[in-house]
C-alpha cells in the first residue's frame, strides 16, 4: 500500500471517529437537554402541586374558621340576653295580636316523660320552654343537653322544688335560682348561660309563702331575672291521666285568650302528660296558634 494510501485511509477513520464523536455529543446533548426540561417540568408540576396544596388548605382553614365563626354566632344565639325590650315582650306577652301558644314542661328533666315528649316536638318541629330543677338537671345532664343542643329554651324552676326551702326567705329563691342555673350550665356545657327567666314552685300569686315570693321577686328583678307563670292548664298538676281530661280542662282555660302560656309537666309520674301531647298540639294547631318559645322574649 503506497503512502498516500495509507494517509486516505488514516484520514477517513479520523473522519469516522470525529462523526463519531459528534454523534455521541450530540446524543448526550439531546440527553442532557431532555432531562433539564424534564427537570423543569418537573419542578413545574411539583410548585403547581404546591400551590394548589397550599391553595386547598388555605380555603379548608376558611371554610374551618367561616363554621367556627358561625358556631359561635349559633351558641351566641342561643344565650338569652335580657334586654329593656326583653323585659317588656314578657310584661306584654298575653297582649299580643297574633294568636300564639307557649308550651312550658315544669319539674324535669326525666327519662320516662322528658323523652317522648322531646321526641314529639322534634317530630311535630316545635320549640317548648322547659323549667328545670337543678336537682334534676344533675340527675340526666344528657337529656337536658338534648333540650338544649334542639333548640327549647331552659329556664329555673329552683333546684330542690322544697317549698319549706326554697320560700324559707327572699333570699333562698335567688339562691335557688342560682344553684339551678350552676346545674343547667354544667349540663349544657356553656358556662355563660343566664335564662334570666324562672318559675316560682306553686306559681307566684297567693298561698302560704307569697310575701316571701313578692320580696323574691324584688331581688330577683334587681338580680336580671325575670318571673312568668301561665293563664292555661291541662291539669296533670291536679292528677288528670286522660287526654279527655287534658283537652277539656286547655278548653275551658285556654277559652278565646289570644296568647297562651300551658302549664305541663315533665316529672318521672307525668306520663299522661307526654301520651295526650299530640293531641294538645292538634288542639292549638286547629285554632291558628303558632307555636313559640321564649327565645322570642329573651333574645
Amino acid at each position: 500500500m503506497d503512502l498516500i494510501s495509507i494517509r486516505r485511509k488514516y484520514k477517513n477513520r479520523r473522519n469516522i471517529i470525529i462523526v463519531l464523536f459528534l454523534i455521541v455529543i450530540i446524543a448526550l446533548s439531546i440527553v442532557i437537554i431532555q432531562n433539564v426540561q424534564q427537570n423543569s417540568l418537573n419542578e413545574k408540576i411539583y410548585l403547581s402541586y404546591n400551590k394548589q396544596c397550599e391553595q386547598a388548605k388555605a380555603k379548608d382553614e376558611e371554610i374551618l374558621e367561616q363554621k367556627r365563626l358561625e358556631e359561635e354566632k349559633r351558641l351566641r344565639e342561643k344565650l338569652p340576653n335580657l334586654t329593656e325590650q326583653g323585659k317588656a315582650n314578657l310584661a306584654n306577652i298575653y297582649k299580643a295580636d297574633t294568636k300564639k301558644v307557649y308550651l312550658t314542661f315544669d319539674d324535669g328533666p326525666s327519662k320516662t316523660v322528658t323523652i317522648p315528649i322531646l321526641d314529639i316536638l322534634k317530630q311535630e318541629n316545635i320549640k317548648a320552654t322547659f323549667f328545670v330543677l337543678g336537682s334534676r338537671a344533675e340527675l340526666y345532664p344528657d337529656i337536658l343537653k338534648r333540650e338544649y343542643d334542639e333548640g327549647h329554651y331552659i329556664a329555673s324552676h329552683g333546684y330542690s322544688h322544697v317549698y319549706s326551702q326554697i320560700y324559707s326567705s327572699p333570699q333562698a329563691v335567688l339562691d335557688e335560682y342560682n344553684k339551678s342555673v350552676i346545674a343547667i350550665r354544667n349540663a349544657i356545657g356553656q358556662p355563660e348561660y343566664n335564662p334570666h327567666l324562672f318559675r316560682f314552685p306553686g306559681g307566684y300569686p297567693g298561698g302560704k309563702y307569697f310575701s316571701i315570693k313578692q320580696e323574691a321577686g324584688q331581688i330577683l328583678e334587681q338580680n336580671g331575672v325575670l318571673h312568668i307563670d301561665w293563664n292555661a292548664l291541662t291539669s296533670d298538676a291536679a292528677g288528670a291521666k286522660t287526654t279527655e281530661e287534658f283537652l277539656s280542662e286547655l278548653n275551658r282555660t285556654v277559652g278565646t285568650k289570644q296568647n297562651v302560656v300551658v302549664l305541663m309537666h315533665d316529672a318521672g309520674t307525668k306520663k299522661a302528660t307526654a301520651e295526650a301531647l299530640p293531641q294538645i298540639i292538634a288542639f292549638f294547631r286547629e285554632r291558628g296558634y303558632e307555636f313559640d318559645n321564649f327565645y322570642s322574649i329573651i333574645k
